[in-house]
């Protein structure tokens, strides 16, 4: 199975992040690919304007938890390996740098379009009761968008909705746009952040691994 991990080239941070999440992967036989992240630099209300991709969801908070260019860059990356799914035509793990994984994971039992490998890493959320993979119930959308698998078929149907619906990865996959999102438990992947690119200081509060050496770059 294909695997990608968004990674900004120019930060140290994020290519050291990287690397710890291929190596942590290839412990359970995931082989991990670095995909290059869009940054802040390409100018990504551009980028929306020529996709005809709406901006209104960036907008909710006032700029009061996250940094609205950055949070655009990062959903445009996780957009470009959607396309790239989608033409391939062949299912792929999407990460995020800080991803980790803590077990291995059974591919043939991923029996959804668009199913959450990530443990939750930021605010409450709901236990599943469901062993392997079930309906998404944690939260009401991605509890964060650390580590997730698609197949073209929902590669293409999140591009579809991005034109009328983009919005922060996570809360882009939400159950009122994507009813059929799947989540498998136990958490095969967990962040362990100690920095962001997106968030500002209220926005980093509601993370478990907020604490002191906690940076935003």
């Amino acid at each position: 199975m294909k695997a990608y991990v968004i990674t900004i080239e120019t930060m140290e941070e994020s290519v050291q992040a990287a690397e710890r999440c291929i190596k942590s992967a290839k412990r359970y036989g995931v082989d991990v690919q670095k995909w290059s992240a869009i940054t802040p630099a390409r100018d990504p209300q551009k980028m929306f304007d020529d996709l005809n991709l709406a901006t209104r969801a960036f907008d909710v908070d006032g700029g009061v938890y996250s940094r609205r260019d950055r949070c655009m860059a990062a959903f445009l990356s996780h957009r470009s390996i959607w396309d790239h799914i989608s033409k391939s035509n062949e299912a792929a793990l999407i990460l995020e740098h800080d991803a980790y994984f803590v077990t291995g994971i059974q591919p043939e039992t991923f029996l959804g379009e668009i199913i959450s490998l990530g443990k939750p890493s930021y605010g409450k959320f709901n236990q599943p009761s469901v062993l392997g993979v079930g309906p998404l119930v944690s939260k009401r959308y991605f509890p964060g968008a650390h580590a997730y698998y698609m197949t073209p078929q929902g590669a293409t149907e999140a591009l579809t909705m991005s034109h009328g619906g983009a919005a922060p990865t996570d809360l882009f996959f939400h159950l009122d746009r994507f009813p059929d999102l799947k989540e498998l438990y136990p958490w095969p992947v967990e962040a362990r952040d100690h920095f962001t690119t997106i968030q500002k200081d209220r926005g980093c509060i509601a993370k478990h691994s907020y604490g002191q050496g906690y940076t935003i770059r």
